[in-house]
């Protein structure tokens, strides 16, 4: 029968389309929703940044007033730098003086950087000063006084400076989420390595730096004399922008997971749909052509005889005699066929109704051996029928499953070839089960035909089947019928080795 090819192709150029305009938008989406969520993480940065500047700026301002209050004095002799409120600000070993242009100091980090602004350091008027400076890619912050000639100070304590920014702040706090202020050193350029290559070198150490760092909330440069310093605010607990941005990476990871899951279900959907309509499509074309031919043929050889019964061709009452059987005989086979579409039809509308009554499993297959045999009466096939005994009775439909029955020795007469053919009809009980079996010495079926014999309209494709009359709908008939009763059919065939065909009939419940 025709596949129509038309049919097929053009629901995959429409299913294809399909993939193609649901697809396409998709991808854009979930791309737009990626950017979104890094949009939103610098968003949620400059909203942070935005809501602690005011008090960068506060702390920038207080810090230099904060130092300036602090005294300079010598304890054990040693100078330290005290608060107003009598903390320690400098570091214990940080005690440098400046005297004929050397530097005497324990600190190799003052050594350095104070090397480096000799002339400038020796200019500092006589009261306490505070200043930073830079070395080697360190900042420090220091207080120096000058005493004639000689220069002496101390290098403060980053970590004190820290402890008394976040006292200052907490009364004033801008967030619910627990930070902290540290002063950091301002990122320089190094100058080792000049040209592109040294820039590059120094552009990815700082990304390094800035992505193995802790995470900076808000910052702010301080001011000169401070100027290497920057005052940054970082979280003591869980990055809040981490966090945010985790909680939008869910959410969108949720619904974008629901998108996919609806938009794959309703593509699936979409396309069994489709499917369902092509095939509908090409089952109308081919019950179309498959009546057309079916019809054609007995109607052709009723008109022949009627024509040649009507010009009085025939003088012969033998001849007369053959003729009518002849004509009885398509009449019939057009009947047949008829009253097997008008049954898949309310098989199908759901209109056909079984009159169930308990009955011996005998009477189903008598039933089914003698129409086999009215419709046989030229003989040449060898039936063999083997009914155990003691069978239960099984709860059916005796007519419909007998036509199921039937239609299974039927198939095995036409496609056991033309000569020797021997067919077994046999009942079993196995377990719940009453086994009805019809096996042949036919021509087989091929593995990738088992699936589809039971389809309606289908036949297999071969030269013995071309050559056989058929409607591809009397396996379908006989499997609806059988599964209304609650039981199935089942295959094993081989190619060139015939084929068995069983009904699995369920037992009558006690």
């Amino acid at each position: 029968m025709s596949r129509s090819p038309s049919v097929i192709l053009s629901f995959r150029r429409t299913f294809a389309l399909l993939i193609i305009l649901v697809v396409l938008p998709s991808a854009g989406l979930s791309g737009f929703g990626v950017v979104a969520i890094i949009n939103e993480r610098a968003a949620v940065e400059k909203r942070l940044e935005s809501a602690w500047r005011g008090t960068l700026e506060s702390l920038s301002q207080e810090l230099p007033k904060e130092l300036s209050a602090a005294k300079l004095a010598e304890e054990g002799g040693r100078l330290q730098l005290l608060a107003p409120d009598g903390r320690i600000l400098s570091e214990p070993d940080g005690t440098f003086q400046l005297e004929g242009g050397r530097t005497f100091t324990e600190d190799p980090l003052l050594m350095e950087a104070l090397g480096a602004v000799m002339p400038e350091v020796g200019s500092l008027p006589e009261v306490p000063t505070v200043f930073s400076l830079s070395a080697g890619g360190r900042s420090v912050v220091v207080v120096a006084e000058r005493k004639g000639d000689i220069v002496r100070g101390v290098r403060l304590s980053v970590r004190a400076l820290e402890l008394l920014l976040t006292e200052r702040v907490e009364p004033r706090a801008v967030s619910s989420e627990p930070v902290r202020f540290a002063l950091m050193p301002v990122p320089r350029e190094s100058s080792e390595g000049g040209g592109l290559m040294g820039k590059l070198v120094s552009e990815v150490a700082q990304a390094r730096a800035s992505a193995l760092g802790p995470q900076v909330l808000a910052e702010r440069v301080l001011s000169p004399p401070l100027q290497d310093f920057r005052l940054v605010v970082l979280p003591t607990g869980e990055d809040p922008v981490a966090r945010a941005s985790a909680r939008n990476r869910a959410v969108y990871g949720v619904l974008l997971g629901l998108f996919y899951l609806t938009l794959t279900f309703g593509v699936v959907y979409t396309g069994r749909v489709l499917y369902r309509e092509a095939r509908l499509s090409r089952m109308k074309t081919d019950f179309v052509s498959l009546v057309s031919h079916e019809l054609r043929t007995p109607l052709t050889s009723i008109r022949m005889f009627i024509e040649t019964l009507a010009l009085g061709r025939l003088k012969d009452p033998a001849q007369m005699q053959e003729v009518l059987t002849l004509l009885t005989r398509e009449t019939e086979r057009l009947s047949v066929f008829i009253e097997r579409v008008l049954d898949w039809s309310r098989i199908e509308g759901g209109r056909k109704v079984y009159q169930r009554e308990p009955m011996p499993v005998m009477d189903v297959v008598d039933t089914a051996v003698a129409a086999f045999r009215a419709q046989r009466l030229e003989g040449g096939v060898d039936l063999k029928v083997d009914v155990s005994e003691g069978l239960p009775r099984v709860d059916v439909d005796k007519e419909a499953v007998a036509g199921a029955l039937l239609n299974l020795l039927q198939n095995a007469y036409k496609y056991s070839g033309p000569t020797n053919r021997r067919i077994e009809l046999s009942a079993r009980r196995s377990g719940r089960w009453v086994d009805l079996a019809v096996e042949d010495n036919g021509v087989g079926i091929a593995p990738k035909e088992r699936k589809r014999i039971f389809e309606r309209f289908y036949r297999v494709d071969n030269l013995l089947t071309r050559k056989t009359e058929g409607s591809g709908l009397g396996l379908a008939i006989a499997r609806r019928i059988i599964e209304a009763h609650g039981g199935r059919i089942a295959v094993k065939s081989e190619p060139g080795r015939g084929s068995r065909f069983t009904i699995h009939l369920p037992v009558q419940k006690a």
